[in-house]
């Protein structure tokens, strides 16, 4: 199976370059699955209904989020409505929606799909570490499941490369997000799980992690309110990675960076 994921989409210039450039990549990558963070694709800050649609007729199968899921108020009843649509599993029993869920590709296999937040520098939630095992439990690749992605949306690098550590061997891939910066890390592990610290944003990189550099920069050099963060409106460059994963294991073969448009340099073309 191979999967790709695209790290969080941030404002109009991310998610037009999405929705433009998805379609195209399905095919021209022959991905079975693809995932999706959306938590910044409304201006820089949460996710709406309207655009949570749009990135599913582009061909994304799943759209994840984070600590931004409840940003835009219309977008709360969604996640109840929308099993497609994901918020960290770890948010209080009782939250809207959930973090984990059950797809399908075009072929039948099935693909489990587990969101957590960190707690580092986070907003604090239930234990990411023990939730995980708890979901997993009586889960096992190979059989029914032919592969298990993990979206650890988190600010610390360290919580991230632990997370991939403890579930090696485990899941297919731990994918990191929300830092907004690629890293270079893409790697197997040991016990063949692929894993990444963070897969970088779908935004434009002449800016401050997706925001206007002039608001960003004020903020870090004035200690009284400065201007509003607003979403850099530049070409975007989309960042993730493409997974491919044994259907007899469920482990990863291969994982690869994929970067394109916009400022930073482009990875080399990836063939099937």
């Amino acid at each position: 199976m191979r999967i790709l994921a695209f790290g969080d989409v941030v404002g109009r210039s991310g998610r037009r370059s999405l929705c433009e450039s998805l379609p195209h990549l399905r095919r021209e990558l022959a991905v079975d699955f693809v995932i999706v963070n959306g938590e910044n694709a409304a201006g820089g800050f949460g996710i709406t209904p309207k655009i949570c649609d749009q990135f599913f007729a582009a061909g994304a199968d799943v759209v994840t989020t984070g600590n931004h899921a409840w940003d835009q108020k219309e977008i709360v009843p969604h996640f109840d409505m929308e099993r497609r649509l994901l918020r960290p599993h770890n948010y209080p029993e009782g939250t809207p929606g959930t973090g984990a869920g059950f797809y399908e590709d075009n072929d039948g296999r099935k693909v489990f799909v587990l969101h957590f937040m960190g707690l580092l520098f986070m907003p604090s939630l239930d234990d990411p570490f023990t939730g995980i095992d708890r979901a997993l439990l009586n889960t096992q690749m190979g059989g029914e499941i032919a592969a298990i992605i993990v979206d650890f949306h988190g600010e610390a690098t360290s919580e991230k490369v632990a997370m991939g550590h403890m579930l090696d061997g485990r899941v297919s891939a731990v994918i990191g997000t929300h830092s907004h910066i690629p890293t270079a890390d893409h790697q197997i592990l040991p016990g063949g799980t692929g894993y990444i610290t963070d897969l970088g944003m779908c935004g434009d990189y002449d800016s401050v992690i997706g925001m206007r550099k002039e608001a960003s920069i004020a903020r870090f050099r004035k200690k009284v309110p400065a201007p509003r963060l607003e979403a850099s409106q530049g070409e975007a460059t989309l960042c993730g990675v493409v997974i491919e994963t044994d259907d007899s294991t469920g482990l990863t073969k291969n994982i690869t960076p994929l970067r394109r448009g916009g400022r930073l340099e482009a990875t080399p073309p990836m063939h099937p």
